[in-house]
């Protein structure tokens, strides 16, 4: 009897970080909308080491859709991107720079995200060819 108890016990605790693993994945593969969440790249430019750096950044899927339409340019799309509503720059320093190169690296941390049209200015946006 103790010996089924520990079998029992032992696959209860290997199965529970499977089945967490599996719901994260599902409600981010079924994700729709925009959220603030961590983010890690490294730094770099000419000149300069590389410096890993983790921040906050826009992540997720926006609701987008097109249907045909009997006018030029024949079709009605509404496309949205995940993107920045509010952000702070912040600046640090990266090493092993060259004299002549300033070492400050800037970059914006995500504080609100939201769907919206892709602007240029702000997002890499990918337009149709």
């Amino acid at each position: 009897m103790p010996g089924l108890v520990l079998c029992w016990f032992l696959l209860c605790v290997s199965l529970q970080p499977h089945s967490l693993h599996r719901a994260s994945a599902v409600n981010l593969r079924h994700f729709i909308g925009c959220a603030v969440r961590e983010f890690t790249f490294q730094a770099k430019k000419p000149g300069c080491g590389g410096l890993h750096i983790t921040t906050d950044a826009c992540w997720g899927r926006c609701e987008t859709w097109e249907k045909p339409v009997l006018d030029p340019p024949f079709i009605e799309s509404h496309q949205r991107v995940c993107t920045y509503n509010e952000t702070r720059l912040v600046s640090v320093k990266l090493p092993n720079c060259q004299p002549t190169v300033d070492p400050t690296y800037t970059y914006p941390v995500a504080l609100r995200c939201d769907c919206g049209v892709c602007l240029t200015s702000t997002t890499e946006c990918i337009t149709s060819v």
